[in-house]
C-alpha cells in the first residue's frame, strides 16, 4: 500500500511540524468541545471540576515535564496530549461504551472505540481545507493517537486501512510518555475533585501505599488533612512522586539510543520507560480504589445513568428519522453508512448539546 504523503506534508512557514500540529488541533472545533464534555463528574455540577479540555491540559503538561528531563520532543508530547481525547463523547466512558454496545448490536461488530475516534476526528472529521479532509497532521502525531493505549493491535482496524501505522511495533517514546501522563494527570485530578465534593475522603485513600508515602510528605510540611491547604498539596506531590519514579526507573540510555539512531521497538519488547513494579502494582491498586470508591458513588452513577440514557434516546431517534440530522450531516450519508453518520454526531456533542436535544426529541423542551 503507497503511504499517504499527506502524513509528512511540510508547508513553508515559521513552526516546526509538530507545533503546527499542535495549532491546528487548538483551533479545531473539537477541542473547543472538550471544555463541556465530562471528566468524571458532569460540567454543569459545578465550576471547580475538571472536564476533558482541563484534563487534556493537564496531560499535556506532565507530558513536557518527562519528555523534557528525558531528553525527548517536548512540541511532539504536547500536540498528542491535547488531542488525545478529541473523540471522546459526551458523558465520558460510558457514553462512549453505549454507543459502542448500540453499533454492536445492530451489526456493525467495529463499534465505537474513542481513542480511533481522537484519529478519526483529526484525520477525516475536522474539515478545513479545500484539497483534504481532516487536519493535516504529521505521522508521529496521527501515530500518537492511534497507539495511545496498548495493545495497538485492535480487531476492528482491519477495516480501516492503516497499515501504514506498523501496529506490531511501539509508537514513538512521546506517545508512550503521553500514555503515562494520562494516568498521572486522571489519577491525580480525580482524587482531587472527589475529595472537593465530599464523594471520598483521604481515609477511604489510606490503605494504599502511594498514598501512605505522600502523606507522610505532606504532614511532614506541617500540614494535617484537616487542613484546606493539605489537598492542594497532596495532589501536587503525588504528580511529583508519580514523575520522579518514571524519571528514576526509565532507561535513560536506552531512550537516547532510541532517539539518536530512530529505532522503532518491537510492541513484544518492553519499553524503556517505566515505574519500578512495586510503584506499578500500587498505582493498580489505588485505580481500584477509585473505582469501587468514587467512579461507582451514587452520585456519580446518577449522572452517568443519565448519560447512557441520553445517548441512547439520541442514537434511536436519529436512526429512526435522518431528517433530524443537520444539514451538513446530509452529504455524509451519501458516502459513509448512517450508523456511522450517527455515531460521529453523537460523538461530536458536548454534554449540554446532547442534554438539550434529548429533552428536545423527547420531551418538546
Amino acid at each position: 500500500m503507497q503511504k499517504d504523503q499527506r502524513f509528512h506534508a511540510v508547508s513553508n512557514d515559521f513552526r516546526d511540524p509538530f507545533s503546527r500540529d499542535r495549532d491546528r488541533v487548538i483551533h479545531s472545533s473539537s477541542f473547543r468541545r472538550l471544555e463541556y464534555k465530562t471528566q468524571v463528574f458532569i460540567n454543569h455540577v459545578g465550576d471547580y471540576f475538571r472536564t476533558r479540555l482541563t484534563h487534556s491540559i493537564e496531560v499535556s503538561q506532565i507530558a513536557r515535564s518527562l519528555a523534557k528531563h528525558l531528553g525527548i520532543n517536548e512540541a511532539l508530547v504536547e500536540v498528542i496530549g491535547l488531542s488525545h481525547d478529541l473523540g471522546h463523547t459526551p458523558f465520558g466512558h460510558v457514553g462512549g461504551d453505549e454507543l459502542d454496545r448500540l453499533l454492536k448490536a445492530d451489526g456493525f461488530v467495529n463499534g465505537f472505540e474513542h481513542n480511533f475516534q481522537s484519529f478519526r476526528t483529526v484525520h477525516q472529521l475536522e474539515n478545513r481545507y479545500k484539497e483534504f479532509r481532516g487536519l493535516n497532521l504529521t505521522y508521529g502525531t496521527l501515530e500518537g493517537l492511534i497507539k495511545h493505549s496498548y495493545p495497538y493491535k485492535k480487531r476492528f482496524y482491519t477495516d480501516w486501512h492503516i497499515e501504514q501505522f506498523a501496529l506490531d511495533y511501539h509508537p514513538s517514546l512521546e506517545a508512550v510518555i503521553v500514555d503515562f501522563s494520562d494516568e498521572i494527570a486522571y489519577i491525580s485530578h480525580d482524587i482531587d475533585d472527589g475529595v472537593k465534593y465530599g464523594l471520598i475522603s483521604f481515609n477511604d485513600l489510606m490503605e494504599n501505599e502511594i498514598v501512605q508515602i505522600i502523606d507522610a510528605e505532606v504532614q511532614a510540611e506541617g500540614i494535617s488533612r484537616q487542613d484546606k491547604i493539605y489537598r492542594y498539596r497532596f495532589v501536587s506531590k503525588l504528580i511529583n512522586f508519580l514523575v520522579f519514579e518514571l524519571l528514576q526507573h526509565s532507561d535513560k540510555k536506552m531512550i537516547t539510543e532510541i532517539n539518536q539512531n530512530a529505532i522503532r521497538l518491537p510492541a513484544s519488547e518492553a519499553l524503556p520507560i517505566s515505574y519500578p513494579n512495586a510503584i506499578a502494582t500500587e498505582l493498580k491498586k489505588l485505580k481500584k480504589i477509585l473505582f469501587a470508591k468514587l467512579y461507582r458513588h451514587e452520585k456519580i452513577a446518577k449522572n452517568m445513568y443519565f448519560g447512557k440514557q441520553c445517548v441512547a434516546g439520541l442514537y434511536k431517534a436519529l436512526m429512526s428519522d435522518k431528517t433530524l440530522l443537520p444539514t451538513d450531516h446530509h452529504i455524509e450519508l451519501a458516502n459513509k453508512n448512517h450508523h456511522r453518520v450517527v455515531a460521529d454526531y453523537i460523538a461530536s456533542m458536548t454534554d449540554r448539546h446532547a442534554t438539550n436535544l434529548y429533552k428536545e426529541l423527547y420531551f418538546g423542551v
